[in-house]
């Protein structure tokens, strides 16, 4: 029986780690350990909407994160010069909800119609404006220095120990970890390796890296951070560049921004003088990194489970990172007592499949007719077989929940729904024919969701300036 639990690493990933699993086992000893060495890049940092699912598991107040962590709303991700017309990935839950079994009735009439994203998602968020209500978006945007801080009190107050210790030394005995060597030893029944990139644990068991650049071509990345504004967009931007994109997130006090690029097409240099050239200042780079998409072969090896980066990274583009590792958690915490090799393997299939979700949805974002540069004009993009076979499917055929292979996948029908219909993939004749057989009761049904929809995007009363929203609920006397 699993008494107490090392988490290596005190980013996020490791933080709501350590929290997710006190949560779920209060009397387990949990402990942190992580090296003040290591620093944060701290250019902004976005969530999807699992962060919200997070807050509530481990009973943290959603308001109080808001303050702490400098956070904004983010309804979802605008797509910027990607194609011919721009996109807003945002899912909506009137949208969402309009469904005849595992048929989504609403994505189906917006394709056979051709209906613009700005009368299906939340558009006036593009007008920075968010909805007046107590929590307008299950997704944020944070401060990752705050958002740090806050983790770790969080952690301080549930009685989880944070240890500052560089590790030197991983003791292995019959597969499994014994203790970890720093200036102290460290013992547990349990490790989490949240260890970013250098995979400190998980790596000494044998877990292998399984690279992803045959399917994704970026692998270099700049970040820096950019001054305060009259307003934050409810979104964030990913703008297409010479070489790649530029994301831009916005958190109370400044913003987070960065290139993501082909270093065969661009250098660090080059691609700053590019974003400087957009923005129109000069900037000063917080982080320059090489990457290599990819994950391990094995996530769960013995008594060692690597969370967050250390069991993949894809790329920045839809900010999944933090969603993986707390979905990768909550499935851990169901499955890490009384394991045996049986759950093990179970446990590494689930997350090839979140993994492969999330690789596979992100190389679907490159699937796009542009030829304005040397690098957008000679991308060729190999599909993976996964992606394969269900687009064989989705070409005339609406993605459904069956066609997921796990709960724990962060993209789901509407997902793959909003981004297939806007990169113009759908045979839209045949996905109109098949929604005209639908019966008339639920055409009708999805004409009155779709027009509520459509009111609720008019109604200015409902929507106030994002800034504002933002001041009035973080003011200290309230």
């Amino acid at each position: 029986m699993i008494k107490s639990v090392c988490v290596l690493g005190g980013g996020t990933s490791g933080l709501t780690s350590a929290l997710i699993i006190k949560a779920r086992f209060p009397t387990l000893k949990v402990t942190v350990v992580k090296s003040a060495k290591i620093g944060i890049i701290g250019v902004g940092e976005a969530s999807t909407e699992h962060w919200r699912y997070f807050l509530q598991f481990c009973n943290l107040d959603y308001l109080e994160c808001l303050k702490e962590c400098g956070a904004t709303f983010k309804y979802g991700v605008l797509f910027e010069g990607w194609m011919k017309h721009d996109y807003f990935h945002n899912v909506h839950e009137l949208f969402a909800e309009t469904v005849a079994g595992q048929y989504s009735l609403a994505m189906a009439y917006v394709i056979a119609h051709d209906i613009k994203f700005k009368d299906y998602t939340d558009s006036l968020a593009l007008k920075n404006k968010v909805v007046f209500t107590d929590v307008p978006t299950n997704q944020f945007n944070f401060n990752t220095f705050k958002l740090n801080k806050w983790l770790s009190d969080k952690c301080l107050e549930k009685g989880i120990e944070i240890v500052d210790d560089e590790i030197k030394d991983v003791v292995i005995e019959n597969n499994n970890i014994v203790k970890l060597k720093g200036d102290r030893e460290h013992t547990a029944d349990f490790f989490i390796d949240c260890s970013g990139f250098k995979r400190l644990l998980i790596s000494k068991l044998g877990s292998k890296w399984q690279s992803y650049k045959e399917y994704l071509p970026m692998n270099q990345a700049i970040a820096f951070p950019t001054p305060d504004t009259d307003e934050y967009t409810p979104y964030v931007l990913s703008k297409a560049m010479k070489a790649g994109w530029m994301w831009r997130t916005p958190v109370r006090g400044r913003w987070g921004n960065g290139y993501v690029f082909d270093n065969k097409y661009i250098t660090a240099e080059e691609a700053q003088k590019e974003c400087e050239d957009y923005l129109g200042f000069k900037v000063k780079l917080a982080a320059n990194i090489k990457f290599e998409a990819g994950s391990l072969d094995k996530i769960w090896q013995g008594n060692c489970v690597a969370l967050g980066l250390s069991s993949s990274f894809v790329e920045p583009l839809e900010a999944t990172a933090i969603g993986v590792g707390i979905n990768q958690c909550f499935m851990l915490v169901h499955m890490m007592l009384n394991y045996n090799q049986g759950v093990i393997d179970s446990y590494n299939e689930q997350a090839r499949h979140i993994i492969e979700n999330v690789r596979d949805y992100i190389v679907c974002h490159y699937i796009v007719d542009k030829k304005d540069t040397p690098f957008w004009k000679e991308l060729k993009i190999k599909l993976p077989d996964t992606l394969k076979k269900n687009l064989a499917k989705w070409k005339t055929k609406l993605p459904m929940k069956d066609d997921f292979k796990s709960s724990y996948c962060l993209f789901f029908e509407i997902n793959w729904g909003i981004l297939l219909k806007e990169i113009g993939f759908f045979d839209r004749a045949k996905i109109k024919a098949e929604y005209d057989l639908m019966p008339e009761h639920l055409k009708k049904w999805t004409l009155s969701r779709m027009a509520t929809q459509k009111e609720r995007i008019l109604d200015r009363s409902m929507w106030i300036s994002h800034k504002s929203f933002l001041e009035s609920l973080t003011n200290e006397n309230n």
